[in-house]
C-alpha cells in the first residue's frame, strides 16, 4: 500500500515539474507577445557559444519532494521512530525535490553574438532548437517585443 502511495506521489511530482518548464526558444512567444508590434534589426553572427540555461526553482519541486519523503519516512519504524523518520524524510525529500526540479527543467542554450547593421555588438541567449542551426557569418534578424529579444534566421 505504502509503495503505491509513494509511486503515485512520485509520478505526480514528475508531472508537476514538467508543467513548470517554460520554453526559451526563439520560436516560442508568450500569449501577451502575440499580435504585438516587434522591433526588427538585422545583423551578422560573429560568435556562437554553447551555454546551460538553469532550470526553474519553484516551491513545487521541494514541496512535492517533502510530501513524498514524509510519506516514505513514516513507513520506517513505529511510534515515535516513525514520526522522526517522517520528518527526516520530508526534509531530505524537499531538498531532493528542489534539485530534481532544477535538473529536469535545465535547458541547453546558445549564446549568439551579433554585429548589428548599426555597428553595435550584442549577445543573445536562447534555447537550442533541433531544427535551427546558426553559423558564424550568417545574416540574422533580431526581433524585440516587450523587452524580450530573439534571434532568427
Amino acid at each position: 500500500m505504502r509503495t503505491s502511495v509513494v509511486l503515485i506521489a512520485s509520478l505526480s511530482l514528475a508531472g508537476a515539474l514538467g508543467g513548470c518548464a517554460s520554453n526559451l526558444s526563439g520560436d516560442t512567444y508568450s500569449r501577451a507577445e502575440a499580435r504585438t508590434v516587434q522591433t526588427v534589426r538585422m545583423g551578422t553572427i560573429e560568435a556562437l557559444r554553447p551555454v546551460q540555461i538553469e532550470g526553474t526553482k519553484t516551491p513545487i519541486g521541494s514541496g512535492a519532494g517533502a510530501i513524498v519523503g514524509g510519506i516514505a519516512g513514516s513507513g520506517v519504524g513505529g511510534g515515535r521512530g516513525s514520526a522522526v523518520a517522517a520528518v527526516i524524510g520530508a526534509v531530505a525529500g524537499g531538498m531532493l525535490g528542489g534539485a530534481a526540479e532544477e535538473g529536469i527543467t535545465r535547458t541547453q542554450g546558445v549564446e549568439i553574438t551579433v554585429r548589428e547593421d548599426d555597428g553595435s555588438v550584442r549577445a543573445y541567449v536562447q534555447a537550442v532548437e533541433p531544427n535551427q542551426v546558426f553559423r558564424v557569418g550568417q545574416r540574422v534578424r533580431i526581433l524585440t517585443v516587450s523587452g524580450t529579444s530573439r534571434v532568427s534566421p
